[in-house]
C-alpha cells in the first residue's frame, strides 16, 4: 500500500469516525481534491457510498466501526458529493469510472476488497471487468445501475431537460431547493430509502439535508438523478462485467427495495459465481442495517 496522504482535521463528524485524507485528482487539467477516511488496522477494505443528494461516506459508518475491529477501512467521498470538491463540471459516468480507477491505482499496492453501495456497484464491477487483479473480494449491497428518472421511464431528451435546468444558476438552485428541504428528504427516506421510519427523526433528516447545502452541492446530484451517472447504458451491457468473473462476488439483495430495483438484484443474483444473501430493508440498506450487512460481510471477507 501506498502513503498514506496528510490527513485533515480528524474531529469532523462527518465521516466514519476515522482519520479523513486528501487524495488531489486530475481531470481534465484540472485540479479536484476527493477526500476518503482510513479506519483500524490490518488489510484494507474500500467502501464506496451510494450516489444520492445526499451522498457521503458517513453512510458507511455503521459498516465501517464493524469492519476496522479486523480490516483498515477506507471510505471515499465521490467527487461532487460529501467533503469531496464540487466543481460545477459536466458531470458523466466517465468522471467516475476514471476517478475509480487513479485511486485505487494510487493507493494500493495490491488486490484491495471492496464493499459497493447503489450505483457505485457499477463502476466497481466496471473496473474489475477491465482489470480483474484490482479486487480481491466485492461485497455489493443494494446495488443498482438506473438513475430515477430513467426507472421512472423518462427518456433521454426529459432527462436532459432537467439536468440542465438544474444547472442553470436561479431556476435551477430554486429547483435543487425544494427537492432537498427537510420534508421532502423525509418523503424520499420513507418511499425508497428506509424501512423503519422510527429512525428518520428530525435531527437525522437535518443531518442529510446539510449535506445539500454546501456550494456547487446540485451539480452531482442532478447528473445521477437524470441518468447521466448511470454506469450502463442498459441491462446487458451492465451484467456483462460479471461474464467470466474470477474475484469471489457477494450480492446483499434488500427485501424491501423498489420493485424495478430488486427485479435487477434478482437477476445479478442468477449471474454464476454470484453469492448472495438477503436483508431486510430497502436502497439504504447499507446505513440502516449495517450490522447486519456487517454479519454478512465479514466471514465473506476473512474466508480464504
Amino acid at each position: 500500500m501506498n502513503a498514506i496522504a496528510p490527513p485533515l482535521n480528524p474531529t469532523n463528524p462527518a465521516g466514519i469516525g476515522g482519520t479523513p485524507h486528501e487524495f488531489v485528482w486530475n481531470w481534465k487539467q484540472q485540479a479536484h481534491t476527493v477526500v476518503y477516511e482510513t479506519l483500524g488496522q490490518g488489510s484494507p477494505v474500500l467502501l464506496l457510498p451510494a450516489f444520492s443528494t445526499v451522498s457521503t461516506r458517513s453512510e458507511m459508518r455503521g459498516l465501517a466501526e464493524r469492519l476496522s475491529t479486523q480490516f483498515q477501512v477506507w471510505a471515499m467521498d465521490w467527487l461532487g458529493f460529501g467533503e469531496s470538491d464540487r466543481p460545477s463540471i459536466d458531470y458523466r459516468s466517465a468522471v467516475y469510472h476514471q476517478l475509480l480507477q487513479d485511486f485505487v491505482r494510487s493507493q494500493f499496492d495490491t488486490p484491495v476488497a471492496v464493499i459497493a453501495a447503489g450505483h457505485a456497484a457499477g463502476y466497481v464491477m466496471q473496473l474489475a471487468s477491465m482489470q480483474p487483479a484490482v479486487w480481491s473480494k466485492i461485497v455489493l449491497v443494494a446495488p443498482t445501475w438506473r438513475g430515477p428518472l430513467p426507472t421512472m421511464g423518462a427518456n433521454q431528451q426529459v432527462a436532459g431537460v432537467v439536468r440542465e435546468t438544474v444547472r442553470s444558476p436561479l431556476l435551477g438552485q430554486a429547483l435543487y431547493k425544494l427537492n432537498t428541504v427537510p420534508s421532502f428528504l423525509n418523503l424520499m427516506y420513507r418511499r425508497h430509502v428506509y424501512t423503519n421510519i422510527e429512525k428518520l427523526t428530525p435531527e437525522f433528516i437535518q443531518q442529510k439535508y446539510r449535506i445539500t447545502q454546501r456550494p456547487g452541492a446540485r451539480f452531482a446530484p442532478a447528473a445521477f438523478v437524470t441518468g447521466t451517472l448511470d454506469p450502463a447504458q442498459n441491462r446487458d451491457e451492465f451484467l456483462q462485467n460479471f461474464q467470466s468473473l474470477s474475484v469471489p462476488l457477494m450480492l446483499v439483495i434488500s427485501e424491501q427495495a423498489p420493485p424495478g430495483s430488486k427485479a435487477e438484484m434478482e437477476v445479478i443474483a442468477a449471474q454464476p459465481n454470484v453469492q448472495s444473501q438477503r436483508l431486510p430493508g430497502s436502497l439504504g440498506l447499507h446505513e440502516e442495517y449495517a450490522a447486519e450487512v456487517a454479519a454478512i460481510a465479514l466471514p465473506f471477507l476473512t474466508t480464504n
